[in-house]
């Protein structure tokens, strides 16, 4: 068979294609080099080089590094909302006081406000009830000091000159005048090289652990692995054996990510975190296990790190940098969901709210039968029952629970993973249901048959008012130290020039 000839037209045609081509990849290329040139030069004549491994003033990077810290400075904006979240703080217990009863005898049932952004991170950890005053004796000044961990650069600062275990086990004030500037700079980055690094011991003995070395993860792995130092799930062991590590912060993840070999990991040692003041159950709290609940994903299983939805990349002139605004990716679809998503912003905002109403849709039936197992409990306790008839009673509210606290406390989770999380929420609706079936035979055998009289909670101050706070007492205190927004132990860290102002 004869070879088929282009013809003269299609030859021109193909050679012009390639040019073309040859064009556009020149002009990409010359891009990057000008791109990698500026950046390079940034790094190579820094006017304020740094010789500390840790920096915890986060205005000495903005010379340098004007673009990063002057978006990082926006994170003290709340003005974003969504039908879900918003970036202000708002009372969670008015929109929901069930959550008042799961929380009865935890500090979390006097306060609990939606989380701000980093520049806030200071200021809310002072301003909330569930933490006294620093230098006071008022309520809450009894935390120990392994609270403050995700709050401030200053953290490693103080542990590397106070050592790791001293710094946990001290009291909470005795920090008070040391961590004063919010998260930032050196919490992610090394100040000399600027490369993402873990400044926190707990994730990198988390990871050891397993058998994991942290330092061999690749940059894509860093931008995420740098928010799992905080937004993770997490408590505060004690050891017998080594007191020195009293209230040391651990990651339980020896057996695994998911809700259930969490559970096992406490299980096994009897560990909770408080006594129901109305069940007597052993609760387990949950913190935050947005890493945990984001690996779960679908982003997450495709190797989508939290920067590139949170602090999505953005060009100025001829440099690309990441956007440290960190915030909902809703705020900025066309730099985070529109540059792998070929759909309208509608859609997308529509579907991401589609996930979190069917979530939340749960998450509202098991809320109303865990408080209802709570007051159930503590009516068959009234009722002369022993701790034998209730032991399956409390073994199910501790269940329930904890899959209810594990879904909704890292916020993002009805997003980030829906499917995992319709799964707990309904296991913890199960066990929530079991709870009050059990309970009832309690009750049976105590000669109780009827339903038990379920008290008015409708509001925040009603349910508070059930549990037993005096809440005029705890804002009084707090609104005594408030007087003074800027405490002598602020004053002194602004003398001592660790901070510029709060």
């Amino acid at each position: 068979m004869a070879e088929k000839k282009l013809k003269k037209w299609q030859g021109w045609c193909l050679f012009a294609v390639c040019m073309v081509a040859v064009f556009v990849l020149g002009l990409l290329a010359s891009a990057l080099m000008e791109r990698r040139a500026e950046v390079a030069s940034i790094f190579n004549n820094r006017q304020c080089p740094m010789t500390d491994s840790i920096v915890a003033r986060n205005d000495s990077f903005a010379v340098d590094f004007p673009r990063e810290y002057q978006t990082w400075e926006m994170t003290k904006d709340t003005t974003f909302t969504s039908e879900f979240n918003s970036s202000e703080a708002v009372d969670v217990l008015e929109q929901r006081p069930n959550m008042v009863i799961l929380w009865a005898g935890y500090a979390f049932s006097w306060d609990y406000t939606t989380p701000r952004g980093h520049m806030h991170a200071i200021e809310d950890m002072t301003r909330t009830l569930r933490t006294g005053a620093p230098t006071s004796t008022t309520d809450g000044s009894n935390q120990p000091g392994t609270c403050w961990t995700c709050k401030s650069p200053d953290v490693p600062r103080v542990m590397a000159e106070k050592g790791v275990g001293e710094y946990y086990k001290a009291n909470w004030a005795m920090w008070g005048n040391e961590i004063v500037n919010p998260i930032g700079c050196s919490d992610c980055h090394d100040p000399k090289t600027m490369e993402l690094r873990i400044s926190r011991p707990a994730l990198i003995e988390a990871f050891a652990r397993q058998g994991k070395d942290v330092t061999k993860a690749t940059h894509q792995e860093m931008r995420t692995l740098v928010c799992a130092q905080c937004h993770v799930e997490y408590y505060f062991k004690d050891d017998e054996s080594t007191p020195e590590k009293d209230q040391y912060l651990t990651f339980p993840w020896d057996k695994g990510l998911t809700v259930e070999n969490i559970e096992e990991y406490y299980d096994e040692t009897g560990y909770y975190d408080y006594i129901h003041a109305l069940s007597k159950t052993p609760i387990l709290k949950a913190q935050h296990p947005g890493y945990e609940t984001t690996r779960m994903g679908i982003h997450g299983q495709r190797g989508v790190s939290c920067a590139d939805c949170h602090m999505p990349y953005t060009a100025d002139g001829g440099v690309k940098y990441s956007d440290h605004q960190i915030q909902s990716p809703l705020a900025k679809m066309d730099r985070t969901c529109l540059t792998c998503h070929r759909e309208s912003e509608e859609t997308l905002r529509e579907n991401v709210y589609e996930r979190q109403r069917k979530c939340n849709e749960i998450r509202n039936l098991l809320e109303a039968e865990l408080a209802k197992a709570h007051i159930e409990a503590k009516f068959a306790w009234e009722k002369g029952a022993t701790e034998a008839e209730m032991k399956a009673v409390l073994n199910a509210i501790r269940k329930g629970q904890w899959r209810w606290d594990f879904a909704v406390a890292s916020h993002g989770a009805a997003f980030h993973a829906p499917q995992e999380i319709t799964r707990i929420l309904s296991n913890g609706l199960y066990y929530a249901q079991q709870a009050r079936l059990e309970n009832a035979k309690v009750l049976a055998k105590h000669g109780f048959n009827g339903e038990v009289p379920m008290p008015d909670i409708t509001t925040k101050a009603k349910a508070q008012k059930y549990i037993g706070l005096d809440m005029a007492d705890k804002e009084a205190k707090k609104a005594e130290f408030m007087k003074n927004i800027q405490p002598q132990w602020v004053k002194d860290a602004m003398s001592k020039g660790k901070m510029k102002s709060l």
